[in-house]
């Protein structure tokens, strides 16, 4: 457990322990929600399309392994549509769900999915975690409590002093670490032809849950096909229509890939723990208990999450390509700062790529956020029209990476009044600036890089 915390699993708790989910009636709830959730998804998807689950036997394994091993399990998916949670889980059988230990857990967007004290309710009790996708970072709540989720609660009992031992009360009633389900990409993606069900890059959330849970997590990769139709992005303003099953009679098709081979994640999760000796404190006597800035910012660290990120793209994208026979994706959507381009000039960086509906990832769109804009949004400003241009030179630009800007929202002004910062990356390949640079950075020439944009 060396590249497990404390600190983070006190931190988990605090989280979960915001809900009663020890409260017999509110897991009575949350069964029921989570039943009634599915079956009305699935009735949907019997009698108005044309559903196939490819290689379900993988999926029972692979609970059943975890079960039997005493891990927690991670799924990953690509991001279709706003009705791929729950309505992905309807095409599973429903012995899935007779009790809460078996019922998924995942991350919701706290600005979507918990805007009223209604909604935060069924979505706290249907097992999804409020998360901030703008501002929060990768070292948020949510995340910390689904990395505690994943750990048994034997190894985090282990973690407390004797005394707090006895007294020590998990947060959840369970008899085995969770399910997480996680859709990496943060945002729905739909792209017409010919780049259609392609996804965008994988956030480091993902690379913390498998790193610093206690056991390594079986990992189980899907793709999705379908959902974009049932759901389609709405390409104007939403009207009642955009909320009613689209395209009735279409086949949505859920393929579940091999499990990945567990000595792959093995080596990653060693990685990490070399980097945690690493940054021990020089007392051998004393314990650390939580992420140093080193672990959470630095160079090497950021690497392996981008690293391991990278390579869970790979495995979902290899069953989009090879078992669902989809040509292969275009290069360029791998890359995380292609994206953050694509996003800040507003798609005309690369007028062959077009969105069906809207680009979710620009903070402009987002109603919550001070940056929000919407008219603005619909078109580009000066300073991104002189990377379009080329007055401000973007050198090797695919290393370049934006997202992990750490920027603290409440003190976000509009971007039209917020000067842009700049930052200069040296020509020595070792050369790093905060941690809005990738591990891979590497270029020829001094460049300057727009840092303004934040995922």
């Amino acid at each position: 457990m060396n590249g497990s915390f404390k600190k983070v699993f006190e931190r988990g708790d605090a989280f979960l322990n915001l809900k009663p989910r020890r409260n017999p009636f509110w897991r009575l709830a949350g069964l029921l929600i989570c039943l009634f959730t599915v079956l009305v998804q699935r009735f949907i998807m019997t009698f108005f399309y044309k559903v196939k689950l490819n290689n379900e036997d993988r999926f029972g394994k692979a609970l059943e392994r975890a079960r039997k091993e005493n891990r927690g399990i991670i799924t990953i998916m690509n991001h279709m549509s706003m009705v791929d949670e729950p309505a992905v889980w309807a095409a599973l059988p429903l012995k899935n769900y007779y009790c809460m230990d078996r019922v998924r857990w995942c991350l919701g967007a706290d600005n979507v999915l918990f805007s009223t004290k209604f909604t935060d309710f069924f979505f706290s009790a249907g097992q999804v975690l409020s998360t901030k996708r703008f501002g929060g970072t990768i070292f948020q709540g949510s995340i910390d409590a689904a990395i505690r989720l994943l750990s048994p609660d034997e190894d985090v009992r282990q973690m407390e002093n004797e005394s707090d031992t006895k007294n020590y009360v998990p947060p959840i009633p369970r008899n085995m670490p969770a399910w997480v389900h996680v859709y990496p990409e943060g945002f729905v993606l739909q792209l017409h032809k010919p780049h259609s069900n392609s996804m965008r890059y994988f956030h480091w959330g993902v690379s913390r849950l498998i790193l610093e849970s206690t056991k390594p997590p079986i990992i189980l990769p899907l793709f999705s096909t379908g959902f974009e139709k049932y759901a389609p992005e709405p390409e104007g303003p939403t009207t009642f229509k955009d909320f009613l099953p689209q395209n009735l009679g279409s086949e949505i098709n859920v393929t579940v890939g091999n499990p990945i081979d567990d000595s792959i994640i093995e080596s990653y999760r060693e990685k990490w723990q070399h980097l945690c000796n690493d940054n021990l404190p020089l007392n051998k006597n004393s314990s650390q208990q939580d992420l140093t800035d080193e672990l959470k910012y630095g160079k090497s660290a950021e690497a392996l999450r981008s690293d391991l990120a990278s390579f869970l793209r790979t495995k979902v994208a290899e069953i989009r390509h090879k078992d669902r026979g989809l040509p292969l994706e275009d290069e360029r959507f791998k890359q995380v700062s292609w994206w953050e381009h694509f996003t800040k000039t507003n798609g005309k960086s690369a007028p062959d790529v077009k969105l069906i509906g809207y680009n979710w990832a620009n903070r402009k769109l987002q109603s919550h956020l001070p940056d929000y804009d919407y008219d603005d949004s619909q078109h580009i400003t000066e300073e991104e029209q002189n990377i379009l241009n080329g007055s401000v030179p973007i050198d090797n630009f695919s290393s370049i990476r934006f997202s992990d800007v750490r920027v603290n929202s409440k003190k976000s002004k509009k971007i039209s009044n917020n000067p842009v910062t700049l930052h200069t990356i040296s020509n020595d390949n070792n050369a790093a600036v905060s941690s809005g640079v990738s591990h891979s950075a590497t270029t020829t020439t001094t460049t300057t890089v727009l840092t303004e944009v934040e995922q």
